[in-house]
């Protein structure tokens, strides 16, 4: 499998990729990584490191053509390939492509991956790595053109290139299901759907929930839409602005940063209030359509209420409405309104039974077929 990954600058990509690169390892197959930025640096030896995108464009497109004439030259001798590289530059130059369509073309890419993290870290590492004044509202509009130019590459390229966008995550880093796209793409996708912010004070919901999530993520490609949990960041900066503080704080999760915390100007995340909740809408929906089916989990909150939020509600409607398999976790014991019982494929009492319904109808890829 041939997979060019694409992201903005500032996420880190080379350090997931390489981890990837060595769980393949671990399962005793070879995926090679072709790391462009990397390339063009040891091409321009007169670039000191983080300054590669200040110089003229001609000799950027220069750099990055020589360096991708050597992937299409070696990338034949290896069965799975995975190309490093963007889609976009927003830098002193504007906005710019990051590829040349003819060498992507005999490149011949089995799939795209858009890879994604918590806008953030973004900001932490392009500040720490780079020289730059980029604010959040800049890399909110540089992730949706990111975005963007990955999809139109892979409509251009013809329909045999997938294309998928991917959370990197940060408490819970998504290497395994990057893996299973790009070396095991028979094992079946799936949008997980649940509430998220309502219960976010509810420990113990939030337990089953994660339960759910992690006996998915277990037997499927999961695109998981709690990998990128900018509402919180939002959350905060409101809570940061009440107490007259200026500046936000949050973790920076195990795989996406280290352990020190993160901190953003207050005033910069309220000025993308309306970009987050609107790459939200638009990022789940991209999930749910890049997914074969979806697996809505509604737990009972107190008082036997069920936990239904509006925002699962359009989900399941979208997933079904867009010809999409819909199975629902319905643990409630009030009994499923017609709004779920008539658009859902099947509903379920609790994980174990849809998981059990799910290997008797033949979706899990079977463990001694790959080992994993």
């Amino acid at each position: 499998m041939r997979a060019i990954v694409t992201g903005q600058v500032g996420m880190d990509k080379k350090a997931y990729l390489e981890r990837i690169v060595a769980l393949a390892g671990e399962r005793g197959e070879r995926v090679m990584l072709y790391n462009i930025g990397d390339m063009m640096y040891a091409e321009a030896r007169d670039v000191r490191p983080g300054r590669i995108l200040d110089l003229p464009l001609s000799r950027l497109n220069a750099l990055r053509r020589a360096a991708f004439k050597d992937v299409i030259a070696d990338a034949h001798q290896h069965k799975h390939v995975i190309v490093n590289t963007h889609a976009t530059f927003r830098w002193r130059h504007g906005l710019f492509s990051a590829f040349d369509f003819d060498q992507v073309q005999l490149f011949k890419p089995d799939l795209l991956i858009c890879l994604l993290d918590n806008i953030e870290m973004v900001h932490h590492r392009l500040h720490r790595d780079h020289d730059t004044d980029a604010t959040l509202k800049d890399l909110m509009v540089w992730r949706e053109e990111e975005i963007m130019a990955t999809e139109l590459l892979s409509q251009a390229l013809g329909r045999d290139t997938a294309c998928y966008v991917m959370a990197r995550g940060r408490h819970h880093e998504t290497t395994e299901t990057t893996w299973r796209l790009i070396c095991r793409p028979d094992y079946r996708k799936v949008y997980p759907s649940f509430p998220m912010t309502h219960v976010a004070n509810m420990p113990e919901v939030l337990a089953e929930i994660d339960r759910f999530r992690a006996a998915l993520a277990e037997h499927f490609i999961t695109f998981d839409p709690g990998d990128v949990d900018e509402k919180l960041l939002l959350e905060r900066a409101l809570e940061a602005a009440r107490e007259g503080r200026q500046q936000v704080e949050t973790e920076a999760g195990s795989f996406s940063g280290g352990q020190q915390p993160v901190r953003v100007p207050a005033r910069e995340v309220l000025d993308i209030a309306g970009d987050i909740d609107g790459q939200i809408y638009m990022r789940d929906f991209k999930l749910i359509d890049q997914s074969d089916m979806i697996v809505s989990y509604v737990p009972e909150l107190p008082g036997g209420i069920p936990g239904l939020s509006s925002g699962v509600e359009r989900e399941l409607q979208h997933a079904f409405e867009h010809g999409k398999e819909v199975y629902v976790v319905w643990k409630p014991a009030r009994t499923p309104s017609p709004f779920i019982t008539e658009t859902a494929t099947k509903v379920f009492q609790d994980v174990d039974e849809a998981l059990a319904w799910f290997e008797d109808h033949g979706m899990f890829v079977p463990r001694n077929l790959f080992g994993h």
